[in-house]
C-alpha cells in the first residue's frame, strides 16, 4: 500500500513537473488600443524628436542639422511661444527639464546641451558614448536611449551613466526604441517607424504592454513634400496631475490627446 502510494504520488509530481516545462513559453504581452480624448493643432513642419509636458505648456525639440531648435509651446493653438535654434551642424535630439534646466541629446555627435528651463540661455555640455536619441526622468534619474535595446540612467547632477537596461519583449531584444517618456512608473518609448509604443518595466526592461496607435493621423492629413517615409509618429507627453496623455509625430499637423483600452483577448 504504502509502495502504490509512493510511485502515485512521484507520478503525480512528474507530470505536474512535465505540464509546468511544456507551459514554459512566456504569456501573450498585453495589447491595448486608444480612443481620441481631444485633438490640438501642432507644427506641421516640425521634425518632431521629443515633446514633454510642463505647467500648461508643451515642450518640444525638433531635428535635422539647420533646422533643430527646443521651443515652448501653448497646447491650446500650437502657437510656438518660445524658441532658440541648435547651430550647425548639430542634429537636435529629445530634451528632459530637470529643476531649473532643460537638457537636450544630439543626434551622432556626442555632446549635449545644457540650457536655463525658463529662458534657455545655454548653461553648458556634456558628453556621452554612441548616438542620443531621447530622454526622460522619473524623479531620480535622468533616462536615455540610442536607438539600440539599451536604455541608460544618469545621474542627473553629472549627467553621467550609473545603470542600463536591456529592453526585451517575450525574452527577444527591441530595436529602435525612440522618443521616451515616464507614465505611472513605466517608460513609454515610440518604436520608430512603426505606430507602436512599448511600456517597459524599468526594473528588468521587459515590456509589460503594446499600444498600437494605426490610423491615429488621418492618410488624408499627412503632408506632401516632407518627407513622406519619415512622417512616423514620434512624441509622447503626459500630464501627471491631469492623467493626460499626448502623442504626436513628425510632421504631423496634429498632437492627439488619447485614453488607452484594452484589447480583447478574442481579438
Amino acid at each position: 500500500m504504502y509502495a502504490k502510494t509512493y510511485m502515485s504520488v512521484a507520478l503525480f509530481a512528474a507530470a505536474l513537473a512535465a505540464s509546468i516545462l511544456g507551459s514554459s513559453a512566456p504569456p501573450a504581452i498585453p495589447e491595448y488600443s486608444y480612443k481620441v480624448v481631444h485633438v490640438f493643432p501642432h507644427d506641421g513642419k516640425a521634425f518632431t524628436e521629443g515633446i514633454f509636458y510642463l505647467d500648461g505648456f508643451l515642450y518640444e525639440a525638433t531635428g535635422l542639422s539647420g533646422h533643430s531648435s527646443i521651443r515652448k509651446v501653448r497646447l491650446e493653438t500650437g502657437e510656438v511661444v518660445q524658441r532658440r535654434n541648435v547651430p550647425r551642424p548639430y542634429f537636435g535630439e529629445g530634451i528632459v527639464a530637470w529643476k531649473d534646466r532643460l537638457i537636450q541629446l544630439t543626434y551622432t555627435t556626442q555632446i549635449g546641451f545644457i540650457y536655463d528651463l525658463a529662458s534657455f540661455k545655454p548653461q553648458g555640455t556634456f558628453h556621452y558614448s554612441g548616438e542620443g536619441w531621447s530622454m526622460t526622468q522619473d524623479g531620480k534619474h535622468i533616462i536615455m536611449d540610442d536607438g539600440t535595446p539599451e536604455i541608460r540612467f544618469l545621474d542627473p547632477k553629472s549627467l553621467k551613466e550609473v545603470n542600463r537596461i536591456s529592453v526585451t519583449a517575450t525574452g527577444e531584444p527591441v530595436e529602435n526604441l525612440n522618443e521616451l517618456e515616464w507614465v505611472k512608473g513605466e517608460i513609454y518609448a515610440n518604436i520608430w517607424h512603426s505606430d507602436r509604443i512599448a511600456r517597459i518595466n524599468p526594473a528588468d526592461g521587459k515590456v509589460v504592454g503594446w499600444i498600437d496607435l494605426a490610423g491615429l493621423l488621418p492618410q488624408s492629413d499627412l503632408l506632401p513634400g516632407a518627407e513622406g517615409s519619415e512622417q512616423v509618429l514620434n512624441g509622447i507627453a503626459y500630464d501627471s496631475k491631469r492623467d493626460r496623455l499626448f502623442v504626436t509625430g513628425k510632421y504631423w499637423p496634429k498632437l492627439f490627446e488619447i485614453q488607452l483600452e484594452r484589447k480583447s483577448h478574442l481579438q
